[in-house]
């Protein structure tokens, strides 16, 4: 426990957890402070690459073997598998109807990218290297969530909108298609294509981090303002739940495949993660009847901001307990 604590308090006064504090107090004060949105966006897709061609790099150099896809493949199940978890504990716990059970359970299925680039940067700096493979687990893991909520809810009687294209969508989501490229050209390029770019790689990352940060505390902060009396007690506890039990999955999943210590965190952070980009997006093309403030309040303004202060540091020590590492 005194690890835990010292783990959770060494992250909480690191400049990427202070700045999304920033961000979430400054948007409950109502503070004009803004981010542009061209930005933002493009803080996501240096983010995004940055975080696949070093994974991309460090797959070159460890190569291909059976760990690899097995980690794939449990990242496919884990993502088809944890809605159903999902639904069932929010059937339990809260009172929302089939639609909007189905649509939060599609969330805590699919992944949050920052959450694991933030866990990868916590990683970094107790200089614990997790497999750089990883990135294409969170890949493969972001879309079979939605297609698991939207079996649920026509297993409920419900309308699930399969429209024309939304696969597609969902396989050409650009998070995807970015994480995915970049890992391509750093493992084709390798240690050398990394030497040439590295100073706009690696030195920038931290910082931009903090920015992009900054701009999701803000975003969770006027979440939380206007979604007040929408949620209940057991809303909020399931997104504090979840990630906790999702986490131990991860855990099981990562030690009984080979995973090293630093692989075995990421899992469980994929696994204790909530989506707030492509499933949204998703959601309001298949089940545009649920209710965003639900969904987004929870994944965005509760589990996405419990996995950063509290919940990386609570899933290390938690490894490293297991592992013996």
């Amino acid at each position: 426990m005194t690890e835990i604590l010292s783990l959770a308090g060494a992250n909480l006064i690191s400049p990427i957890i202070l700045s999304f504090a920033l961000g979430l107090l400054a948007a409950l004060a109502r503070s004009d402070l803004t981010i542009p949105e061209a930005v933002a966006k493009g803080m996501s897709i240096y983010l995004l690459f940055a975080i696949g061609f070093k994974g991309g790099v460090a797959v070159s150099a460890h190569g291909i073997d059976q760990t690899l896809v097995l980690a794939l493949l449990a990242g496919l199940v884990l993502s088809f598998a944890l809605p159903l978890l999902a639904f069932a504990l929010l059937r339990v716990m809260t009172g929302l109807s089939a639609v909007d059970a189905a649509a939060v359970a599609a969330h805590y299925g699919s992944i949050s990218i920052v959450t694991f680039v933030a866990a990868t940067s916590v990683l970094e700096g107790r200089m614990i290297s997790p497999e750089g493979y990883m990135v294409a687990v969170a890949a493969v893991m972001e879309a079979p969530a939605i297609l698991s909520a939207l079996w649920l809810v026509a297993r409920s009687g419900g309308d699930a909108r399969m429209e024309p294209g939304l696969i597609r969508e969902l396989l050409l989501n650009g998070s995807i298609v970015l994480l995915v490229g970049a890992f391509f050209i750093g493992a084709i390029t390798g240690e050398k294509g990394f030497a040439e770019i590295s100073a706009f790689i690696d030195a920038p990352f931290k910082g931009v981090l903090c920015l992009f940060l900054l701009d999701m505390g803000l975003i969770a902060g006027r979440g939380l303002r206007q979604s007040r009396g929408v949620l209940g007690l057991g809303a909020v506890g399931f997104a504090i739940a979840m990630p906790l039990v999702s986490a131990m999955i991860g855990l099981s999943v990562g030690t009984l495949i080979g995973l090293s210590l630093g692989g075995v965190v990421l899992m469980m952070v994929l696994c204790a993660s909530a989506s707030y980009i492509a499933v949204p997006a998703a959601m309001r093309v298949a089940l545009p009847e649920a209710n965003p403030a639900i969904y987004l309040t929870l994944s965005l303004g509760v589990t996405f901001p419990f996995n950063l202060t509290l919940g990386i540091p609570l899933y290390l020590a938690i490894a490293q307990a297991v592992t013996g590492a």
